[in-house]
């Protein structure tokens, strides 16, 4: 089953890593690679990408016909996406075991969420 694993920030999370030091940082960017190797040569990795601030995303819309786009971001939030992995895996205790393996958990900043297998509901 697939599981898609978000990670947030918020305004107190980006102060804790402005304060890093830049081997602090380092250190927190090889645990994403760390765990990028990990889901790799377990075969359990389908995508894991970065996101841009949410200041430059575009929110679309589409009015008689015709797409409207506005700046970013879509909704005024007080947490925002920041990165994503997309896992397939056997369970949802492995997505968690998974999860838990990002920085950001010990902050309480990532949800674990199942995909829907639209074939098994045709």
């Amino acid at each position: 089953m697939k599981y898609l694993i978000l990670i947030y920030s918020n305004p107190e999370s980006r102060a804790i890593w402005d304060t890093f030091s830049p081997e602090d940082r380092a250190a927190g960017l090889g645990a994403y690679e760390a765990l990028d190797k990990e889901l790799v040569e377990s075969g359990e990795l389908v995508a894991s990408e970065p996101l841009d601030d949410p200041a430059t995303s575009k929110r679309v819309r589409v009015t008689e016909g015709r797409t409207l786009t506005t700046d970013g971001p879509f909704a005024e939030v007080k947490e925002y996406l920041v990165g994503f992995y997309l896992v397939e895996c056997a369970s949802e205790e492995r997505a968690v075991e998974i999860a838990a393996k990002v920085p950001e958990a010990q902050l309480g900043l990532i949800e674990v969420r199942p995909a829907i297998d639209l074939a098994a509901l045709a």
